[in-house]
């Protein structure tokens, strides 16, 4: 909590308190989401102190209005902050305003009036197969040290091979390493298990097989040059060489070999579903995005083809 949180009186600081407790240990979402609900809630408490004329109590919270709301929300949009953020800092509110709902301490329907901003979509750029592909085997070969070229070809044969994250693939043990699956912990600790195929998995063996280091099965595989932890930042820069040496686009990131994965899963036949549970998203509505992307590929292709194109 911040400073903003003398806007409060000491039983609904409490209550924010519970609330906050509630979203790190039972829904449990990431450090970083939960910094950020906090804020978003502070700024509110501060905005509605400054509002009502003093700390907000049960009753001030009781007697709040959707035009308090919608006065606060109107003033963060002065503050340039976009849609996006807006949505959340939403979803901030109705998240704690739920949670006094549910433990019996307070229910309005306030936010009930305020509509959430639209966020206009944007769609995840895929390389093509060829470009995704030359992105693994082109790695190993621009670093001098063997060991390091074979991590590195790993991490992001396991971003395109496998789907996954980037902070995903770093966090791998050796106790998730299976012959033919991988056990994946995703975001809000949820794990997944992914299929392992021969291409990926030869690409971590080589790397294991090579590397100096000799991480503990429940430590992460990918090491430094000095045994630490892999720092994700060396993968992006990896990438960034790339990018320059392959004359790949400025999207060629990580992300972006995930987003491929995902794309040409869907462009060969793959089931939405599956896809979804590969990718580990809670939600088939942000897998169904690919269905846009492989869309706007197909019509691309086409009108580069077609005699009338």
């Amino acid at each position: 909590m911040t400073d903003s949180a003398f806007a409060t009186d000491d039983f609904v600081r409490d209550r924010i308190l519970a609330w906050l407790r509630d979203l790190g240990a039972v829904r449990r979402l990431a450090p970083k989401t939960l910094e950020a609900y906090g804020r978003d809630l502070d700024q509110f408490m501060s905005f509605l102190a400054g509002h009502m004329g003093g700390p907000v109590t049960l009753a001030a919270l009781r007697d709040m209005r959707g035009a308090d709301i919608r006065a606060f929300m109107a003033q963060r949009r002065t503050e340039t902050l976009g849609s996006r953020s807006l949505a959340r800092v939403l979803s901030s509110l109705k998240s704690f305003f739920a949670f006094l709902e549910r433990d019996g301490t307070l229910a309005t329907d306030a936010l009930n009036v305020v509509r959430t901003p639209k966020v206009a979509r944007s769609l995840p750029k895929a390389l093509s197969v060829v470009e995704a592909k030359r992105t693994i085997t082109e790695t190993e070969a621009m670093e001098e040290e063997p060991w390091i070229g074979a991590r590195d070809m790993a991490v992001i044969a396991l971003c395109y091979g496998a789907g996954l994250r980037i902070s995903e693939a770093l966090s791998l043990t050796r106790a998730d390493l299976e012959s033919d699956t991988l056990r994946v912990t995703g975001k809000g600790g949820k794990v997944r298990l992914v299929p392992l195929i021969g291409a990926v998995r030869q690409s971590i063996d080589a790397y294991l097989a090579l590397s100096p280091f000799q991480p503990e099965a429940d430590e992460p595989m990918f090491r430094g040059k000095r045994g630490g932890p892999l720092s994700p930042r060396l993968i992006q820069l990896r990438m960034e060489n790339l990018r320059s040496a392959l004359g790949l686009p400025p999207s060629a990131t990580p992300h972006a070999l995930r987003h491929s994965f995902a794309t040409h899963l869907l462009g060969r036949g793959g089931d939405l579903r599956a896809i979804q549970e590969l990718l580990g998203h809670a939600s088939l509505s942000t897998t169904q995005i690919y269905t846009q992307v492989d869309t706007e590929r197909l019509l691309e292709s086409y009108a580069k083809a077609h005699p009338r194109g």
